[in-house]
């Protein structure tokens, strides 16, 4: 079995999501000895924003330049990163209410036409088949319910996201008010690694 981790945070140590994931991976690791890792850190090594030259070689046009082929390999290889793994778990922090900018980059790379969904007469189709999606999701307030509750667009774009690519297995570990005190931070923090620490449903 094959896990890609995936961290967007740009608080580095002081990260909650950060945190959370590299426990999640742990405990992967003890149910799963013999599996392997890949990691992507989308901040110490960002991808570039989406240009209109590389999106056009994948339409069929021929990359013009040194500096374009470098690019369009580059998305190669993070699609196929993508693709390759079994388990995908992704550190994301909401930031202004939706989701940090380079780990919309890294959306930009795998959501592609023909390659993780298709058009067809009844509209799109997710092509991604047989893939969990894990994200652990760090808020400063409070957005899983109450007056806040429409701010969220951060998990409701990521659900949206992988669903549109075909992947129905999404699971959100969240540990937000954050920002709202030491003790309800404690508080939250301690159940999503309790969460964590729950039997994980990776048999496959």
């Amino acid at each position: 079995m094959k896990l890609l981790h995936i961290d967007s945070s740009i608080l580095g140590t002081q990260s909650a999501s950060r945190e959370l994931g590299a426990a999640w991976v742990e405990a992967w690791h003890i149910g799963h000895p013999g599996g392997e890792l890949s990691y992507r850190d989308l901040v110490a090594d960002p991808l570039p924003h989406l240009s209109g030259e590389v999106v056009a070689t994948r339409f069929g046009a021929a990359a013009q330049s040194p500096e374009i082929q470098k690019l369009v390999a580059q998305d190669d290889a993070v699609l196929a990163e993508f693709l390759a793994a079994d388990v995908v778990v992704i550190g994301a922090p909401m930031y202004n209410f939706s989701i940090p900018s380079q780990l919309k980059a890294w959306i930009d790379r795998i959501a592609v036409a023909g390659k993780t969904f298709r058009y067809t007469e009844k509209g799109p189709q997710g092509l991604v088949n047989g893939k969990k999606v894990v994200v652990l999701s760090s808020r400063g307030g409070v957005y899983s319910s109450g007056p806040a509750a429409d701010f969220d667009h951060q998990e409701s774009y990521l659900r949206t996201v992988f669903a549109f690519l075909g992947v129905t297995d999404v699971e959100f570990i969240r540990a937000e008010a954050l920002n709202m005190g030491a003790d309800k931070r404690a508080e939250s923090m301690a159940a999503a690694h309790r969460a964590i620490e729950a039997p994980l449903p990776l048999a496959a």
